[in-house]
């Protein structure tokens, strides 16, 4: 059993939580497949309170997530270490669902007794879904550089069915787009780059920027077979299901909330609000340190920490942006446990 670290449930002196980014689409090698990054997130979580990103712990009809984590949306992460916007802890959100007016009934229904099967078990608060007045026109590709990107050609028909959603009390928003088949790589092997990773982060931070809410998506595709082919452990749990949605429920029942945050009053915040000043540090792959939150993360003088053992296709260490003197590269998550523990690496 986990002990549970809830934020709020620690002393003033000691509300301090760790922040664990693993970004999608990039081929991480812990993390860019399907929750392959939630043991380490899990291991973490028993020594400090975790704000993960998605992709770390969405694993299709299965989620990483425990009670010690923090479900939030990159973006929304960016804005947090930025200093724009603070979290507040929340339980049982409501939820509500977008579903791309491009999915084919047959795939609708499958998940909309998604839906019902994950109300009826655990009782998350699905308040109810809208389906899209256009298609979406999703489109995703792999950059030159192996980098998982895409394309949206409608994206205001998702905000206009997300703002339905709001109006109707959800506090929360998964998406559903249609997607194309994958082409077949290395994906399954537990190689190479998730192909529809990247335009799926553009979605999702495209929504929180426009709702203001937590928005996480998942694809949907119109084979809705199981294969029977062995695949890598690290993507075997979406090749057993016909829907991803089930991880976006889960993550969003408890994801906190964003609140607006003047950057000169963080001192006055309630103290059940997390704000950056709460972070105790920044754990990211050691070649992907080029993001905005690390970056503010630095000018906020957050520790971060690049993990050797964590490489992408990205090749942007701390050399790469001249922050070779702020990022403290480690060996493995197991020495960020330490350093958490104990301030040094055992």
């Amino acid at each position: 059993m986990v002990k549970k670290l809830s934020f709020n449930n620690l002393d003033e002196k000691n509300k301090k939580i760790a922040l664990m980014i693993v970004p999608t689409g990039i081929g991480a090698s812990i993390g860019g497949y399907a929750g392959d990054a939630s043991q380490m997130a899990r291991k973490i979580s028993q020594h400090l309170p975790l704000i993960v990103n998605p992709n770390i712990v969405n694993a299709a009809v299965f989620s990483g997530i425990n009670e010690n984590m923090y479900y939030v949306e990159g973006c929304c992460i960016n804005d947090f270490v930025k200093g724009t916007i603070a979290l507040k802890p929340s339980t049982n959100n409501k939820i509500g669902i977008i579903f791309d007016k491009a999915i084919s009934k047959k795939v609708l229904n499958i998940h909309i007794n998604t839906i019902n099967a994950v109300k009826t078990i655990y009782g998350i608060d699905v308040i109810g879904y809208e389906i899209t007045k256009k298609e979406v026109g999703v489109s995703f590709f792999e950059t030159e550089n192996k980098i998982s990107s895409g394309g949206v050609k409608n994206p205001t028909t998702l905000i206009e069915a997300g703002r339905k959603l709001i109006d109707k009390g959800a506090q929360t928003i998964a998406v559903v787009c249609s997607f194309d088949e994958p082409p077949e790589d290395d994906y399954e092997n537990g190689e190479g780059v998730d192909i529809v990773g990247g335009i799926e982060a553009v979605i999702s931070h495209y929504l929180y920027k426009n709702l203001g809410c937590p928005c996480v998506h998942a694809p949907a595709f119109e084979d809705v077979t199981i294969s029977t082919d062995l695949v890598s452990p690290k993507v075997s749990a979406e090749y057993i299901t016909p829907t991803f949605l089930p991880c976006l429920l889960f993550g969003l029942k408890n994801a906190p909330l964003p609140v607006k945050l003047d950057k000169m009053n963080t001192n006055s915040i309630n103290g059940n609000i997390i704000t950056y000043k709460n972070l105790h540090s920044l754990v990211v792959p050691y070649n992907a340190v080029g993001s905005s939150a690390v970056l503010d993360a630095i000018q906020n003088n957050i520790p971060v920490y690049a993990v050797k053992e964590n490489k992408t296709v990205l090749n942007i260490d701390s050399y790469a942006i001249n922050k070779q003197n702020d990022i403290i590269e480690i060996d493995s998550y197991d020495n960020y446990i330490d350093i958490i523990n104990n301030g040094v690496i055992k």
